[in-house]
């Protein structure tokens, strides 16, 4: 066993074939791995200090912002992925700089017309939607910081399409470093039972703003006056953006609709118990995501380009690079995940021990999926991949209704490990039926 860990090691670390995926993977995985171990520090600041009702407001809020933020991007924030590349290759970055600048015009109006409607809703969606009158102000306030978390995800994927590796680690790991940084001196000088709120509220607005200085600083040392432009008319983007938008709504759905059910028909305490298996159970997500994000571009060029069996080889090694990286850390959650939620947490929290081992579950699934879902999206597959998407996002929500009410957290967690063994199984037999190949990977199989 310890010579195939050590032969698949040295076979994805010196592949020059590679190379480009491993390096811009290293940094961006290094960034979520900091912005990761901030963040459960975060939630072990909350946990102790606040106790698992603030824990669970927190949730709720985080969740619904969450929701909101991807009809608000309109799926803009993986379709400016391909436009900017596209236009600086083909025009100039002057033609890219329109195209981002209109896609930001874009988002920031629908964001402010639905943070509107939502300050003025907030009181029934507190207590009609949540039946939780209390957290009306929170809600409010969530509805003015719409334009922020919209801009922050926007400029994120901006970061990464002007192929700045550095500065979208940067990205990734400012809201939880800005949130650990404010929360802190709060907590310790001028206590208030709002203040893990108030820290993400202010990460959010920090992150957003630096973004968007980013983007233009980047922008004014590329472009000149007699640079080419191709003007992209709004109803371009919104054609190549929707897609997006519904694979990445049923996506939210099946992460989240946990903790929004939860905080519909349980206690808030019982929301915070979850939010923390979920934490400690995505812990690999951010392994599929930086290695996801380095390789979604190079997919789309090598399908493109007409080679398929170097896009297959690629997509494979990023497979073996999400298993060997991920595998550990899910073996060492179920071995030593109750005495981490008694410690860490307190003893409270180990009811969320069998949460957080069916969640780790269906997080092996994914891992041995590999990128599947963006291989799809990035081969033209996008409209099968959300069909997919969407009817494991409808199981995941029939689930959550028949056995949160009786089951609580437990059936919760049981839910998101069904939908997602169905999400993930599919997308790899469909793949598998169109090209003969797969991009999964599991050595004890292979």
């Amino acid at each position: 066993m310890i010579k195939l860990i050590k032969a698949n090691i040295h076979d994805i670390l010196f592949d020059n074939r590679f190379e480009e995926i491993l390096v811009g993977s290293v940094w961006a995985l290094s960034a979520r791995v900091i912005a990761t171990g901030i963040g459960m520090i975060v939630s072990i600041i909350v946990a102790r200090a606040y106790g698992a009702e603030v824990l669970g407001i927190l949730a709720v809020i985080e969740s619904f912002l969450l929701i909101v933020t991807i009809f608000t991007v309109l799926g803009t924030n993986t379709s400016i992925l391909r436009l900017i590349p596209e236009h600086l290759a083909r025009y100039s970055p002057t033609s890219a700089f329109k195209v981002y600048r209109k896609t930001q015009y874009l988002v920031a109006g629908v964001s402010v017309a639905v943070g509107f409607i939502i300050f003025l809703c907030a009181g029934f969606i507190a207590e009609t939607i949540f039946s939780k009158p209390h957290l009306e102000f929170y809600f409010s306030l969530a509805a003015i910081l719409i334009l922020f978390k919209s801009l922050m995800n926007l400029n994120t994927s901006a970061v990464r399409g002007v192929r700045l590796i550095r500065s979208f680690a940067f990205m990734h790991l400012l809201p939880s470093l800005s949130q650990f940084l404010i929360l802190v001196p709060l907590t310790l000088f001028l206590f208030n039972r709002a203040n893990p709120i108030y820290a993400m509220f202010a990460s959010i607005v920090i992150t957003a703003i630096v973004g968007v200085l980013i983007m233009n600083r980047v922008f004014t040392k590329k472009t000149k006056p007699d640079d080419t432009r191709y003007p992209v008319p709004i109803k371009e983007i919104l054609r190549i953006s929707f897609p997006m938008l519904m694979t990445a709504t049923m996506g939210f759905i099946i992460a989240q609709t946990g903790v929004i059910m939860l905080g519909i028909f349980r206690s808030e305490a019982e929301v915070g118990y979850y939010a923390i298996a979920v934490k400690l159970a995505t812990l690999t997500s951010f392994v599929l995501m930086a290695v996801g994000s380095m390789a979604a571009p190079k997919f789309a060029e090598l399908f493109h380009s007409g080679k398929v069996d170097e896009l297959f080889y690629v997509a494979k090694k990023s497979a073996k690079l999400i298993f060997w990286t991920s595998t550990p850390i899910l073996l060492g959650l179920i071995v030593l995940g109750k005495p981490i939620l008694q410690i860490a947490f307190g003893n409270e929290f180990e009811v969320a021990y069998l949460s957080l081992i069916f969640l780790g579950m269906g997080q092996f699934v994914r891992s041995i999926s590999g990128t599947s879902g963006l291989f799809m999206v990035m081969t033209g597959n996008q409209k099968i991949y959300r069909n997919i998407v969407t009817t494991a996002a409808i199981v995941n929500i029939f689930l959550n209704f028949i056995l949160i009410p009786e089951y609580g957290i437990n059936g919760a967690a049981l839910s998101a490990l069904f939908s997602l063994i169905a999400w993930n199984i599919a997308a790899l037999c469909y793949i598998k039926m169109k090209f003969g190949k797969t991009t999964g990977y599991f050595p004890m199989l292979m």
